[in-house]
């Protein structure tokens, strides 16, 4: 009898397309929700950024906007990632930003978001009303949840964001590696560094090293892999994702050690003898549209011992110092050629 009513709950949620997997919640709605956050507060960085060095003040009006939109785009990205319905992702757009605005920050508007799309998705199409009760759902049970919950689990993420800049404080030399190492290691990942780190309102030192360990797997792997994928695949990797290498560390994890060796190495100096600091739109970014490094002046000022410090600590040491490594590791018989090419 319960392996039938098993059975039965899971044809239905088959049938409505609910799914509860590390796939669905854990890469592809959250990768969906790193859209939303580059497709709003990160692009909205940059736009106000080069506003304010040309001194447009309507690009500067654009990007304000475009950072205020953070909650809708977040709500939009999520349902979609969950492949609601229609109406149940133009509505999530409200979700979001009722989340964000009461506090919940990225991860309070993805639950909130989450469960009223699930929810919705549940009554999808059962009864004549559907273009009523679909959307009611939704809005009912996603502000509900960003009303009692959100704001509570953004509370917890600031917390621990703060819990590990105190730490930062406290053993600069430790912290910076573990943060350098695990931030690089989430940004290859199939999960989302930039949504940790705007999660965790991570900033000061302990984004600065957060953006040197991204910074070191981007270019890393970027010098790395040039002889093999060229300027197209040092510029996809190097300016876009390091994430391009998954499938590669997937058939021969030793081509991830030096990046990861990297990233440690270079977080201690990054923040004891450079003081690197970032914000946090731009400390989960590395070099990925240049976000990490207008972050970076954001938080530093646009001295020359600033602008020097991220030509060495983003892009000359850690190319230099991975392509290091990793010769080591040729030699020593770990990496062999092609285990870097990009697959078409």
């Amino acid at each position: 009898m319960l392996t039938l009513s098993l059975n039965h709950m899971r044809d239905f949620l088959a049938r409505k397309n609910i799914e509860f997997s590390i796939r669905r919640y854990g890469i592809e709605t959250m990768n969906y929700m790193t859209l939303g956050l580059f497709g709003s507060l990160i692009i909205g960085l940059i736009l106000k950024t080069t506003g304010n060095w040309l001194g447009w003040d309507w690009l500067v009006d654009i990007g304000g906007l475009a950072q205020a939109g953070l909650g809708a785009a977040i709500g939009v990205g999520v349902a979609y990632g969950l492949q609601a319905p229609p109406m149940v992702i133009f509505s999530s757009a409200m979700v979001g930003s009722l989340a964000i605005s009461v506090g919940g920050g990225p991860v309070g508007a993805f639950v909130a978001v989450a469960l009223s799309s699930e929810l919705s998705k549940l009554v999808h199409k059962t009864t004549p009303i559907d273009i009523i009760v679909t959307p009611a759902t939704a809005l009912i049970t996603g502000m509900l949840t960003a009303q009692w919950v959100a704001s509570y689990l953004g509370e917890l993420m600031r917390a621990t964001g703060q819990t590990i800049e105190w730490a930062m404080t406290l053993q600069p030399f430790f912290m910076s590696i573990v943060i350098a190492v695990i931030m690089g290691m989430v940004l290859t990942g199939p999960t989302s560094s930039a949504a940790v780190a705007i999660s965790l309102d991570l900033s000061g030192l302990a984004a600065g090293a957060a953006t040197v360990g991204c910074c070191a797997q981007m270019i890393g792997f970027a010098a790395m892999s040039y002889k093999e994928n060229g300027t197209s695949g040092l510029l996809g990797i190097g300016l876009g994702t390091s994430m391009l290498q998954l499938p590669n560390i997937i058939r021969n994890p030793w081509i991830w050690l030096p990046p990861i060796m990297t990233a440690a190495l270079l977080a201690p100096i990054g923040t004891l003898v450079f003081q690197m600091k970032n914000i946090p739109s731009g400390a989960g970014m590395g070099t990925s549209g240049l976000v990490g490094q207008v972050g970076t002046l954001a938080a530093m000022g646009q001295t020359s011992e600033v602008w020097l410090a991220i030509a060495l600590m983003h892009f000359i040491l850690p190319a230099l110092v991975c392509l290091s490594i990793s010769y080591g590791l040729k030699r020593c018989g770990k990496i062999h050629p092609g285990d870097l090419t990009l697959q078409a």
